[in-house]
């Protein structure tokens, strides 16, 4: 690879933004394009190769596409997954382990300094400011996902008013149904729109019968999964 091209490369990565390299099998030409594209990025590349790129940058995979000028290699480079968790409980401290065993950024958000500990989260980054602004110096993006598992509506719905109105790709909230229709009422009367509260994965998690903390933590785990790589 070529030194601007690996410039390039590191720099849209410092920027949290998705890349790929195109590589021409047939001559060695090698382009960088990013995502979304304009007009005329897409019209450059023609709509099947510029679908390609969507796709491999959605699904983290390289690709081998048949293009008018020859067999292409896209190899996409994307920003890494960050999973902010809001709430130092118990099911976060086994959320946080999976996150990380999925090559996640992990960052714990609780200001309740007695739950929010080095000992009971290892590894991970710990921020003791209030959800809504820790998260909005967390400049959520379309490769951030968002749990709200403490409980306290205080923590939660500040964290969930700053979730849905950026674009993370998984908002989750903890709570039983009824507690999710009286969240979402709240929510509604703060000024979210009906679109932006539907957005809440509520109850969070894969229905797997879940009952411990691990057990649900594994299907919030699953659930963020299933979000990323099945989403159009």
């Amino acid at each position: 690879m070529k030194g601007a091209l690996l410039d390039a490369i590191l720099e849209a990565r410092a920027a949290r933004r998705p890349i790929a390299r195109l590589r021409w099998l047939d001559g060695g030409r090698e382009e960088l394009v990013s995502t979304p594209f304009d007009d005329s990025g897409s019209a450059h590349l023609g709509d099947g190769l510029a679908e390609a790129v969507v796709d491999a940058i959605r699904s983290d995979r390289g690709v081998l596409v048949s293009a008018a000028e020859g067999p292409v290699f896209v190899h996409p480079f994307n920003p890494s997954i960050r999973l902010a968790i809001v709430g130092a409980v118990h099911i976060a401290q086994r959320l946080a382990i999976l996150a990380r065993g999925l090559g996640y950024e992990v960052t714990l958000i609780d200001p309740r300094r007695g739950f929010l500990t080095e000992a009971r989260f290892p590894g991970v980054a710990l921020d003791h400011t209030w959800p809504d602004a820790a998260l909005e110096a967390f400049a959520l993006d379309a490769r951030s996902a968002v749990v709200a598992l403490s409980h306290d509506p205080k923590l939660d719905e500040k964290a969930l008013e700053v979730a849905l109105r950026a674009p993370c790709f998984y908002v989750g909230a903890l709570g039983s149904q009824r507690t999710q229709e009286r969240r979402r009422d709240r929510l509604r009367e703060g000024g979210l729109s009906e679109e932006a509260l539907a957005r809440i994965r509520g109850p969070v998690g894969l229905d797997l019968g879940a009952k411990s903390p691990a057990e649900i933590a594994l299907s919030i785990a699953a659930e963020i999964v299933a979000t990323l790589r099945v989403r159009s």
